[in-house]
């Protein structure tokens, strides 16, 4: 007795040590570890994380490697591609517009872009901007979205094969292509070209260090983005992170020789093209929180109404999922959390930017290099970050 006595006396310590080990970690240094142990057990290339509360950025660090060639870390100032995040960036600029009454939402593609976007097998019912906005125009990616050829019957004999056979408005399918064609229709209406106008209208008055056009950035400050690739060796099949320069790829050529002012913007990718750091993502989203205004400043980008058009669900995705204008809302992100935001991914990018407006807190992750595995509608890097620094900073 007396042995066991001792041992569970010495079990009880190790514990109350654990625990007060525990108890005396600051919160950035549990995030720390936790990241850590994130990066470890997802292989992920690298990490930059901001949290948001109560209008205010309460915490952002970087974690891995910027580069897997050189080994060099991230810097906070570093700039990603953040893929589909990019979407509200280009509807915040369409507001600013709407709300200049240069165009309506329910107003026709088709009068906006100069072509006829038409489901030919639905040839009666009007395409109109809120369906483009909301994924529900019945249009897909099967031909391609980088150009606006694809959609235009004049350029594409094959144009049909870009709708899909429901009635437009009626069901959600995520389509590049119809936020390509948001982007021209900005540009066409604002008379500026595509990216001066989101740093007038957004990244100039917010002050962030951004832009969709990378000739216009330090390409210095560029994380390198690796995709997860399978390759054949000697001994058979492996996978390895393979670097993807077109992520940041010059389209200054372009630009300079052939563009064409409301139709050739696809080129700056207004679907996936956005470049910033997720410590500047994390300001930017702050605006969105506060439902247009810059909190304690005062600077106003869209109206109050504006931001909660964007934030009111359209379209129902799945269980507990909607997808509002350019954002949507999730039930399953974090347990007990009405989330509003956006994923991204691309080139072997997998980001994340969701809020809580009524709570007033918000989470931006990005990694530049993991092998996707997903649940619940995102991929395992993006819930695990995600609920960790909720759950140490918010909870």
């Amino acid at each position: 007795m007396k042995n066991r006595f001792n041992i569970r006396q010495i079990l009880s310590l190790i514990l109350a040590i654990t625990m007060f080990s525990a108890c005396s970690q600051t919160k950035e240094e549990r995030a720390q570890e936790q990241m850590g142990i994130i990066l470890d057990s997802t292989k992920a290339v690298g990490l930059a994380v901001a949290v948001v509360k109560d209008g205010e950025i309460i915490y952002s660090a970087t974690f891995g490697k910027k580069s897997i060639e050189e080994g060099s870390p991230i810097a906070q100032d570093d700039i990603f591609r953040i893929a589909s995040i990019s979407k509200s960036f280009t509807t915040t600029a369409l507001m600013t517009l709407v709300e200049r009454e240069k165009l309506a939402l329910d107003m026709d593609v088709s009068d906006l872009i100069g072509f006829r976007v038409r489901n030919p097998k639905f040839s009666d019912v009007v395409i109109t901007l809120k369906m483009l906005l909301s994924h529900s125009s019945s249009l897909n990616d099967t031909q391609g979205y980088f150009r606006l050829d694809y959609l235009n019957p004049a350029t594409n004999p094959d144009f049909a094969k870009c709708y899909n056979d429901y009635q437009p408005g009626s069901k959600y399918e995520y389509c590049n292509l119809g936020f390509n064609t948001i982007g021209a229709i900005v540009e066409k209406y604002a008379g500026v070209r595509f990216d001066n106008y989101v740093v007038e209208a957004l990244l100039k008055p917010l002050g962030l260090y951004a832009n969709f056009n990378p000739d216009s950035l330090d390409a210095a400050k560029f994380v390198p983005l690796y995709s997860y690739e399978p390759i054949d060796t000697l001994e058979g099949s492996e996978r390895i992170f393979k670097h993807q320069p077109m992520a940041y790829v010059s389209r200054a050529k372009e630009i300079d020789s052939a563009y064409v002012m409301g139709y050739s913007t696809p080129l700056f990718s207004p679907t996936g093209g956005m470049k910033i750091s997720a410590y500047d993502l994390a300001r930017y989203m702050l605006m969105h929180m506060n439902y247009g205004e810059v909190p304690a400043t005062g600077v106003r980008i869209i109206s109050e109404e504006s931001a909660k058009m964007m934030q009111a669900p359209v379209i129902e995705t799945g269980t507990g999922e909607f997808y509002c204008l350019a954002l949507r809302t999730s039930e399953n992100l974090i347990p007990g959390e009405k989330m509003v935001g956006h994923t991204g991914s691309a080139y072997g990018l997998y980001s994340a930017m969701f809020f809580e407006p009524q709570k007033r807190f918000g989470i931006v992750m990005m990694t530049n290099g993991y092998s996707p595995k997903y649940k619940d509608g995102f991929t395992t890097i993006q819930g695990d970050v995600t609920r960790a620094l909720y759950e140490i900073f918010i909870k």
